[in-house]
């Protein structure tokens, strides 16, 4: 139970992140509802135990409550960034870039044709899951000090999947930016490295470089850049002003996630089995 209890928490964490970054982009321009904000939280306490329980992770290690964070993480996006390009009906015309499945920024309108797309988007995810869990037993089968960096190349494949889809979804109207197309996965090698540390899963590991470099990019963007407007609210008027100010609300809760995230990073090198990656 107390396993549980703390795989819980830790999805919570997730969502109620995921949720705050969005919600401070968007509510100036969209408002802001309950029910919005929460889909992401419900997520994060779906995802949370599930990742835990899939992977085995003894949650009294901090170690492993800096890997379950990014791996809920990941998949929390992915089930929004599914839901929002494929599944959901919406007004596109209040975005300057759809945010539906759009086409030379051109928004399909066949809503079976979204959802035929959004299945092959998903088995394509899914089939490289399986790649990396496939090259995991070979991985944990060969040697490890001659290939671990090597390995690591493929543990950063989802940031190649984001920054192809950015670069689809963005470049048609804001123009090809070639630093943007390659930061994704930068970071997500770097984070690769990083989920090594506590594991030589190499899914997992897959798993946490997205998850972080979504958290990290997106924290990046939405406060450090406050006067900037997202990207999809290029050029569109702030109908809710007073968000301005609701939203700084929601900051010490964000601040506070990532203190938690940091602390254990830190406590778990601190106690790190010397049975892992010889980095």
């Amino acid at each position: 139970m107390g396993n549980l209890m703390i795989a819980t928490i830790v999805g919570l964490f997730v969502g109620v992140h995921n949720a705050t970054w969005g919600m401070y982009k968007d509510a100036p321009h969209e408002g802001f509802t309950w029910s919005t904000y929460f889909r992401s939280v419900i997520a994060g306490l779906i995802y949370g135990p599930l990742v835990a329980y899939i992977f085995n992770l003894d949650m009294s290690l901090a170690a492993n409550m800096f890997l379950l964070f990014g791996a809920a993480y990941s998949l929390e996006r992915i089930t929004m960034e599914v839901y929002k390009t494929f599944i959901r009906v919406e007004d596109q015309s209040k975005y300057f870039i759809p945010m539906q499945l759009s086409v030379f920024g051109k928004p399909v309108e066949s809503y079976a044709a979204r959802l035929f797309f959004g299945f092959l988007y998903v088995i394509a995810l899914l089939l490289i899951s399986y790649g990396v869990y496939m090259l995991n037993n070979k991985f944990q089968a060969g040697d490890i000090k001659a290939n671990a960096f090597l390995l690591l190349l493929p543990c950063s494949v989802f940031g190649w999947v984001s920054a192809f889809g950015g670069a689809w979804k963005d470049a048609p109207l804001e123009g090809f930016e070639t630093f943007k197309f390659f930061r994704s996965p930068g970071v997500a090698y770097f984070y690769a490295f990083v989920a090594s540390l506590f594991t030589s899963n190499l899914l997992i590991i897959t798993m946490c470089s997205i998850g972080f470099t979504i958290a990290s990019i997106e924290t990046y963007k939405t406060f450090f850049f406050l006067d900037r407007p997202r990207g999809k609210f290029q050029g569109k008027p702030i109908t809710h002003p007073e968000m301005e100010t609701f939203r700084k609300k929601f900051v010490p809760g964000y601040v506070g996630i990532w203190i938690f995230v940091i602390a254990t990073f830190i406590l778990g090198l601190m106690n790190r089995p010397d049975t892992l990656l010889p980095f």
